[in-house]
């Protein structure tokens, strides 16, 4: 199961990624561009991560509030959940104090 998972955010994240820079090539060009909702949908579903690393990269979208501090959002949660799926125990081992 943390296989697939772990398939599914790589994924995502490598399509967010072509997506932004994809967009950004057809804003340069004026031509049709792809809808700020499905950015979104993308971000949301499990590629959180490529979609901050995609607005970095390109430099685009970073002037909207909603998507630098989102899309962060969402790299942290995408990773934090790759880091459950990998065993790695990002808590501090709280449990020693309890």
């Amino acid at each position: 199961m943390s296989e697939l998972v772990i398939g599914w955010i790589l994924f995502c994240s490598i399509w967010s990624v072509m997506l932004m820079g994809y967009d950004k090539r057809q804003a340069k060009r004026k031509k049709r561009r792809i809808p700020e909702k499905t950015l979104w949908l993308f971000a949301i579903v499990g590629g959180g991560i490529g979609s901050y690393i995609g607005m970095q990269m390109f430099r685009h979208k970073t002037r909207h509030t909603s998507f630098r501090v989102g899309f962060l959002l969402l790299a942290l949660l995408d990773i934090a959940i790759l880091l459950y799926m990998f065993g790695i125990d990002f808590t501090g081992g709280w449990d020693k104090w309890t």
